[in-house]
């Protein structure tokens, strides 16, 4: 398949008084084209600085990309001017933010602001960029979208809004749409809603999808391909078959245990023990060992290489070493 996106060794820090955070720790993952990815991994792990990297959104200073490249159609992001990026952001590249209300101006009116990223980048006139305000309201559900073009964020419910930033983000035709927690506000039943959208739309126009969540709901539902992500590293990738039913990582299968199954009633549902480290000062092996129950003496000291289990399937995970892997059989036959 055709990579549309390409993310090398990727480096995000923030200096602080405290000293500097070293966001994200050499990320790497690729996204081929029409298909969608999910980033998962609890808050603070690094996943939304990781998407706004990509959208070179990150403020400097306190923030900086320190090291890799991201690939995009080829051209590295990192090495292109605020000026060159202006015209990729909401063309080539459009983000979907977590919070609606916060995304959306309260002083402006619904049409202006959807028309407004057409007429910047295309220089259409204002009853050509009517027109196409009007079949993106259409194409994201919104009722009435005529009327609705007048009215202000402040009346439209959480779900609409939600569906107008959609609108906002698709409006120029973008290649690669990036959505951060696009769901996290919202109740279950808007939440299938928005999702089934994602799906009518990529069907639609071919877009190519980054989902960060922690929502593995979410995941089960829209992604191709998983990617978990914990202190700033991505620790295992997979299609979403292997992250569910054939996971590796210690911290994958942490995570599904603490998600709430149906077939599975009275069952307690089993917490990971612990806290992420601190990014201040990041440890030296995997950043899992404090938390994780098969940690070993290896794990703290040096960082596990990624094992490839198929093509689609890698694991940063001492675990894999065939060393370990005879330990382990071992013990289980005494």
């Amino acid at each position: 398949m055709e990579k549309i996106l390409e993310v090398n060794d990727l480096h995000v820090t923030f200096s602080t008084y405290g000293g500097t955070v070293k966001a994200v720790r050499g990320v790497n993952f690729h996204l081929n084209k029409g298909e969608t990815l999910a980033i998962v991994g609890e808050s603070g792990c690094g996943k939304s600085v990781a998407s706004n990297a990509i959208m070179r959104l990150i403020p400097d200073p306190p923030g900086k990309i320190s090291g890799g490249s991201i690939l995009f159609n080829g051209r590295d992001l990192t090495k292109l001017s605020d000026k060159e990026m202006r015209r990729i952001r909401g063309v080539d590249i459009s983000m979907i933010f977590q919070d609606p209300m916060t995304a959306l101006n309260p002083t402006l009116t619904i049409g202006s602001q959807l028309m407004e990223g057409l007429r910047q980048h295309h220089k259409i006139s204002s009853d050509h960029a009517k027109k196409k305000a009007l079949e993106m309201m259409d194409l994201v559900g919104i009722p009435n979208p005529e009327e609705r073009l007048k009215q202000y964020p402040h009346q439209f419910s959480g779900g609409m809004r939600q569906r107008i930033v959609i609108a906002m983000a698709l409006i120029c035709e973008p290649e690669l749409l990036i959505a951060d927690e696009p769901t996290t506000a919202l109740d279950v039943t808007i939440q299938a809603q928005i999702l089934e959208l994602f799906e009518k739309i990529q069907a639609g126009t071919g877009v190519s999808i980054i989902l960060i969540t922690h929502d593995l709901g979410v995941v089960a539902k829209i992604a191709d391909r998983i990617a978990v992500m914990y202190a700033g590293k991505i620790i295992e990738v997979g299609t979403k078959r292997e992250i569910f039913y054939e996971q590796e990582h210690p911290y994958t299968k942490g995570l599904l245990k603490s998600v709430p199954r149906l077939d599975l009633k009275g069952e307690k549902l089993t917490p990971i023990d612990g806290t992420p480290p601190d990014l201040f000062s990041p440890p030296q092996g995997c950043p899992f060992t404090a938390r994780c129950p098969m940690a070993m003496e290896v794990c703290d000291k040096v960082y596990p290489f990624s094992s490839e289990l198929s093509d689609t399937h890698h694991v940063d995970c001492w675990l894999q070493d065939e060393r370990a892997k005879q330990l382990l059989a071992e013990a289980a036959a005494k």
